[in-house]
């Protein structure tokens, strides 16, 4: 394909790059149908159209599947920049007639939902309340993935956990979250947890997070034989529950077993750290009435 500069871009231009953002996070022509609501040939015409006009290879498609080239990759994290951009700019139209109209995009991460705290979810409901011409885009990720979206402006706010800070981003806690070491109900452990020693952890496999804990988290993971990792919570959940594992959880995550009786916390009184829950957003961010009204029902200093 020949290579060859984008001289501008047009309005026909922003149609296909839409069109080419639904395919690739669809994965495919066909599932990419009923969201765009054009026929695969249509979708396929629009993609050959993009590529001719950006002088690039964007996909790979026919009997192995559908992939991303590297140069597709770009132009996707590129898309999102520019689109997220003109939405901005229609966000900012809007609050000029005081309007409560457009998208605000948050980033979560996971198992935050069965927090007793419901602060996330009473501020979402009293956003749609005061608006039914708002879009509500949540996204669930890590930590250093909502922190990347907030810094690159993908995302306007994000929950995670406050362990160390980054220059760029403002952090206002929402609540602490508390964390016990469980085991199921049928693991070794479980018979006499709370008497547990440190030898005892040190004999049986444990679970640890990859994703950054705080030093309290560190040191008591350091007691113990982490013989497995996990990128969330919920992995960790899975492990705990094969009988084979022990590891950290929220108590309020824990809580729906524990009640089953299918887990038990092992020495609660000293097993267990407390990490607080913040929201960040990116510095010096433009006004943006939504976000505003969001961290007010948060009651966030904006």
């Amino acid at each position: 394909m020949k290579s060859q500069p984008l001289a501008q871009v047009t309005d026909f231009d922003l149609r296909l790059l839409r069109v080419f953002r639904t395919v690739a996070k669809m994965g495919s022509f066909t599932a990419a149908e009923s969201a765009l609501g054009i026929t695969r040939s249509a979708i396929s015409l629009h993609m050959s159209d993009l590529e001719k006009r950006l002088g690039m290879r964007l996909c790979q498609r026919g009997r192995a599947g559908f992939s991303l080239t590297d140069q597709g990759r770009e132009v996707l994290r590129a898309s999102d920049t520019v689109l997220a951009s003109i939405e901005d700019f229609r966000r900012e139209v809007n609050q000029l007639h005081h309007s409560l109209r457009g998208e605000i995009n948050i980033g979560l991460m996971n198992n935050l939902v069965t927090q007793p705290q419901m602060r996330i979810t009473s501020a979402l409901k009293t956003l749609r309340q005061q608006s039914n011409d708002i879009r509500i885009n949540i996204s669930m990720s890590t930590p250093g993935e909502i922190e990347r979206g907030l810094l690159d402006g993908r995302l306007h706010i994000g929950a995670l956990p406050l362990i160390n800070t980054l220059t760029g981003l403002d952090y206002h806690t929402l609540y602490e979250e508390h964390s016990l070491l469980y085991c199921s109900s049928t693991h070794p452990l479980g018979k006499n947890a709370g008497a547990v020693c440190d030898a005892d952890l040190r004999d049986v496999p444990a679970v640890a997070p990859s994703y950054r804990l705080n030093a309290e988290a560190v040191e008591l993971h350091h007691r113990m034989n982490c013989a497995a990792t996990a990128t969330d919570r919920e992995a960790i959940a899975f492990l705990i529950l094969t009988d084979q594992y022990i590891g950290f959880l929220p108590d309020h995550y824990a809580a729906t077993w524990v009640e089953k009786g299918q887990m038990t916390a092992i020495a609660p009184d000293r097993m267990h750290f407390t990490v607080p829950i913040a929201i960040a957003m990116r510095t010096g961010r433009r006004h943006n009435l939504i976000v505003e009204r969001f961290l007010a029902a948060l009651d966030c200093v904006a």
